[in-house]
């Protein structure tokens, strides 16, 4: 009965105390000296039992928790979660308090805190020791293992006052520390702790130990793998973008064959290469994508002397040229995200299809102009019995020449002379007209019935390039396209003489004003003004009066004081006193029909001008 009571209490893993409850029963009821003694025996080999299979207990916890941590380590991929699993492991086989696991940094000689497991503070988390200082950074340091029973009153180990007060923080008194190499290296320690003064049994130091050679093969394999897959990466992405390179290559070919324009081309380079492309002309103007903002013009020069493509503030810049003559540059935003060797060299190939597509189409586009030009100057200074002929080569090409027509004749600023006239063609080109350059001036002629509407039109279309354009405009007859050239050029003369640059009229825009300037420039207008009109101007300027409405009131009623008053909301004295400081001004005969003619003429051109 009694060996059945120990075996039931070793079965149900009972406490030591109740194994000693068992002899001071028997004591209670009696029992003899013999069987006591007896029972005292059994109890002291129970007890040896007990204490064997809680041995065995905990080896088979321990080689499980290995075993696990080994079977851990084969499917391996992220390495955090296999350290911090070590680290819990061990912390509950060695039923220690806290656990955590260091790594060097070999630059900084320090080894800092990689995985804790019951940790309390922050500030222990955070840690980072100089290696030899604590116990911590003597096993990082020297690749031995150390303990201590009551690391405060240590004196085998260097402190420092922060590393002290982390570990008063975390009320650490016992420390146990193993190192973790790799091929002979040390890259850190594993350290389990105690809030109590103990020590550690060999067999704790051996547990501690496999495990920080678990945690060196899960780190060092890590590493293996990161490499491994650094390798397939780089691999792979050379291979795409080897076959990008290739696609790109293809379908650049094919567009310059099929004719493509410089917009197909920066949507091949944009596609292949996962960024934005822009291409500008060399003064800066959008010929394709959207326009590439910020500072990129530092490196045109880079990359039109290296011939290659260059990164500048996170875009890529490439020169497309021909020969040594700079046609456009090609700027590529990928987000800040770098371009391979092969990728380099597809935008580089882009900038020599660019050229290519460029060249040709200024070729197509002179020959064009050409062509057009020449038929435009023929009709311009044609004689009478040569229109039939002219009027066949226009059916040809297309152009309609059926009243009623308008004609055009522009003076450009802020556009380079090839780009205003390739809009110019364009323009012509969408209305069945003609474009060109004549006398040095660009002219459009197009089927239309509002010339000053056409005028407009051409000025937009200047406008939309960064240009201005100033545009005299004329109704046109087939058989009168000279003279209709001349009343245009006249008019546009006139605006530039009035310094009304910017600006579209017709002959009913500026009256008899363009006969009389369209030969003279602004000096001469200017000479004439003053000349004519000037005391009335300064007099108006200097006291703010109105004279100068005055007059033209004055002329505009035929004389009539009066009429004039009422034109002017003043009493007709007033208009009498103000003709007479005109008087005193100019002279007492400027009412002389020839002085009146001058004055009406200048006030006209001054009218104008403003």
């Amino acid at each position: 009965m009694v060996n059945d009571t120990f075996l039931d209490l070793l079965y149900d893993q009972a406490p030591r105390e109740a194994f000693d409850a068992v002899i001071a029963t028997a004591e209670a009821v009696g029992r003899t000296d013999e069987e006591v003694a007896e029972l005292r025996r059994q109890c002291d080999v129970a007890l040896r039992l007990r204490e064997l299979i809680t041995h065995r207990q905990a080896r088979e916890a321990e080689l499980r928790a290995l075993y696990e941590t080994a079977s851990d380590l084969t499917a391996i991929r992220d390495v955090d979660a296999i350290l911090t699993a070590i680290v819990r492991r061990a912390r509950q086989l060695l039923n220690a308090d806290m656990t955590y696991l260091s790594l060097n940094d070999e630059p900084e000689g320090a080894s800092y805190m990689k995985v804790t497991d019951g940790a309390l503070t922050p500030e222990f988390r955070s840690l980072r020791l100089p290696l030899g200082t604590g116990l911590l950074g003597l096993v990082a340091q020297t690749g031995a293992p150390y303990f201590t029973e009551d690391y405060q009153s240590d004196s085998r180990f260097l402190h420092r006052g922060y590393i002290d007060e982390a570990v008063a923080g975390e009320k650490i008194r016992a420390i146990l520390g193993v190192p973790l190499t790799v091929e002979g290296r040390v890259i850190g320690a594993l350290l389990a702790v105690h809030r109590s003064v103990r020590p550690f049994p060999p067999h704790e130091v051996s547990l501690l130990t496999s495990f920080a050679a678990h945690a060196s093969v899960a780190l060092e394999n890590a590493r293996l793998f990161a490499d491994l897959d650094a390798a397939h990466r780089t691999m792979t992405e050379h291979t795409a973008a080897v076959e990008s390179a290739a696609l790109a290559h293809d379908r650049l070919t094919d567009l310059l064959v099929a004719g493509g324009g410089v917009e197909q081309v920066a949507s091949v380079l944009s596609e292949v290469l996962g960024g934005a492309l822009a291409v500008h002309a060399p003064g800066g103007e959008l010929l394709a994508g959207d326009a590439a903002g910020g500072d990129w013009a530092d490196a045109v020069d880079e990359a039109i002397a290296s011939g290659r493509a260059v990164r500048h503030d996170g875009r890529y810049v490439a020169v497309a040229q021909a020969g040594a003559d700079h046609v456009a540059t090609l700027v590529l935003d990928t987000g800040g995200r770098p371009l391979g060797l092969p990728q380099r060299r597809t935008l580089e190939r882009g900038a020599l299809v660019t050229a290519l597509v460029l060249l040709l189409a200024r070729t197509v586009a002179e020959t064009e102009d050409r062509l057009g030009g020449e038929l435009l100057g023929d009709l311009l200074d044609a004689r009478t019995e040569a229109l039939p002929a002219l009027r066949e080569r226009a059916r040809r090409r297309q152009v309609v020449l059926d009243p009623p027509l308008a004609i055009a004749v522009a003076a450009i600023d802020g556009l380079e002379r090839f780009a205003a006239g390739r809009a110019l063609a364009r323009l012509a080109s969408e209305q069945r007209g003609l474009a060109g350059e004549h006398s040095g001036r660009l002219v459009l002629l197009v089927p239309a019935a509002d010339p000053v509407a056409v005028g407009q039109q051409l000025a937009g279309v200047v406008a939309g390039g960064g240009g201005r354009a100033t545009v005299g405009v004329a109704a046109a007859d087939p058989d009168t396209l000279a003279d209709a050239y001349a009343e245009a050029r006249r008019c546009l003369d006139t605006l530039l003489t009035l310094g009304r640059v910017g600006e579209v009229s017709d002959p009913a825009g500026l009256g008899l004003t363009r006969l009389l300037l369209g030969e003279n420039g602004p000096d001469e207008l200017a000479a004439y003004l003053r000349t004519t009109l000037g005391p009335v101007l300064d007099y108006d300027e200097a006291r703010g009066t109105s004279l100068v409405e005055t007059l033209e009131a004055w002329f505009a009623t035929g004389g009539r004081v009066k009429e004039t008053g009422s034109v002017l909301h003043v009493h007709p004295n007033t208009v009498s006193q103000r003709l007479d400081r005109v008087a005193d001004l100019l002279g007492s005969d400027w009412r002389e029909p020839g002085r009146g003619l001058d004055l009406q003429l200048a006030l006209r051109v001054h009218r104008l001008q403003r």
